[in-house]
């Protein structure tokens, strides 16, 4: 009998995602346990309770999923599982906490095509605001944009402290330079917008971080994306379906809404679990894997469009 395909799903939290539950089953996985109240400490001792039960043939077919809603700690969970394993046993593993890492990959790859398309630009050289940016999809689209050679700033709507505390965290850890700026209040986040060509929204559900009244002062801005779907928006005039649709009241710039990000999302992480599920070789996957998924998808979006015959 062929042996079941596995997923064990680490969290820190009380609860598994339902979401990255069923995003692996989607993916092919037919057992999915979840591990809640999991600190760094249980990794090795669970992951290696997952390799040596199934032996060298068993765990080819065996994965482990790092999920919880920390970006910081579910990249040092991964590291650990990773370091946690030796030839020949070796499975896959992947981490995407409360799906920042690739909803952040789904952003920056969004921004970045529109960029290409709109502007005849990339990332490199860009000056990026990522307002809510001490978040998890907040500080990982900081250090992708970062790491593409954009000159990042991290705000939060708690004040200059809190975003220079996160932006130096984050940088050192991925070793990247982020700058922390304030994002308290209308005042502060206008001095910010007349500063960027690219602003990211990654505040909460509903909280809108940028008015009508603030993208006057926004003269430079390029590319705007926000990630919240839920009213109000968190950019005013950016639709939640808007994809790369022009930014009314600011010259040349163009609005990217949370549901084409999502389904940028969705696709990548799909793409990922199925690497995991059909790949010959165990891979580590996490957000610069991501963001590779993600671009390649919208490359392959965009060759089809251009082969369509137009009407």
């Amino acid at each position: 009998m062929e042996r079941p395909r596995i997923l064990h799903l680490f969290t820190p939290g009380h609860q598994a995602s339902p979401f990255d539950v069923n995003m692996a089953a989607d993916a092919g996985y037919q057992i999915i346990t979840p591990y809640t109240d999991v600190g760094i400490d249980g990794v090795t001792a669970l992951t290696q309770d997952a390799i040596f039960s199934r032996g060298p043939k068993g765990v080819s077919r065996t994965g482990i999923f790092i999920g919880g809603r920390d970006a910081l700690l579910a990249a040092d969970m991964l590291e650990r599982a990773k370091s946690a394993m030796f030839n020949p046993f070796v499975v896959s593993l992947m981490a995407d906490p409360s799906g920042a890492y690739t909803t952040a990959a789904a952003m920056l790859a969004c921004v970045e095509a529109a960029m290409q398309r709109h502007h005849a630009l990339g990332l490199s050289g860009q000056n990026i605001l990522v307002l809510g940016g001490t978040g998890p999809v907040g500080r990982i689209a900081a250090v992708l944009a970062a790491q593409a050679g954009a000159s990042v700033r991290v705000a939060s709507h708690s004040g200059l402290e809190v975003a220079q505390a996160a932006a130096q965290e984050t940088g050192k850890r991925f070793g990247v330079a982020l700058r922390g700026v304030s994002g308290a209040g209308a005042q502060a986040v206008r001095a910010e917008l007349a500063e960027a060509d690219v602003v990211l929204a990654c505040a909460a559900a509903g909280v809108q971080v940028v008015s009508t009244e603030d993208l006057v002062f926004a003269k430079r801005l390029k590319v705007a994306a926000d990630v919240n779907a839920v009213a109000p928006e968190g950019i005013a005039g950016v639709g939640v379906m808007d994809d790369a649709k022009p930014l009314a009241g600011v010259e040349g710039a163009v609005g990217i809404g949370a549901l084409a990000v999502g389904n940028v999302k969705y696709q990548t992480q799909h793409r990922l679990l199925m690497s995991m599920h059909q790949g010959k070789k165990a891979v580590v996957l996490s957000f610069p894997e991501a963001f590779a998924a993600a671009r390649e998808f919208l490359a392959e979006q965009a060759a089809q469009a251009a082969s369509e015959p137009t009407a």
